[in-house]
């Protein structure tokens, strides 16, 4: 009987693993608070676009990081994986007098993997989202500015993933 349960729970570890490789490349879609993008460009080609469209939209990159590069140097090979943190100086300014808390949060990131196909997925958690935990502190001016955060990352992802 105890060979059974082992069998099973090696089964269920199995599958459990099977499950979690198909989803690698990208996030969860079905994640709350997030949009996920997938697109038919490289990963290359998609960070291009989504600096060139942050800047177009107005609002700017303020941290542009992630492992790949890093583990290349150290001769690892890892699917491309960047995180761009994207703001802009008077949007923290408002968000600062809204909430000082709530800027923990800032920058808002996209998120770019690459996948198996060698195309690129852009996601990012909508900034209502984000600053929800801070709306009761914030009120309404904190809502606001994450309404405009809504549709400026709206943008930048259209832009962004507009076949080129």
């Amino acid at each position: 009987m105890a060979m059974l349960h082992w069998k099973l729970g090696a089964f269920l570890v199995l599958i459990t693993l099977l499950v979690a490789a198909a989803q690698a490349g990208s996030p969860n879609p079905e994640r709350e608070g997030w949009r996920v993008i997938k697109t038919e460009q490289g990963y290359d080609q998609l960070l291009d676009s989504l600096r060139a469209a942050v800047s177009e939209e107005g609002m700017g990159v303020v941290t542009d990081v992630g492992p790949t590069e890093m583990a290349a140097q150290r001769g690892e090979h890892i699917p491309g994986n960047r995180v761009v943190g994207v703001f802009r100086n008077d949007l923290a300014v408002r968000a600062l007098r809204a909430s000082v808390s709530a800027m923990i949060e800032a920058p808002i990131r996209f998120y770019v993997t690459e996948t198996e196909d060698g195309t690129a997925t852009l996601s990012w958690k909508t900034p209502s989202h984000v600053f929800a935990p801070y709306f009761d502190e914030g009120g309404e001016e904190l809502r606001r500015i994450a309404r405009e955060l809504d549709e400026t990352f709206e943008a930048i992802a259209r832009r962004a993933t507009e076949e080129q």
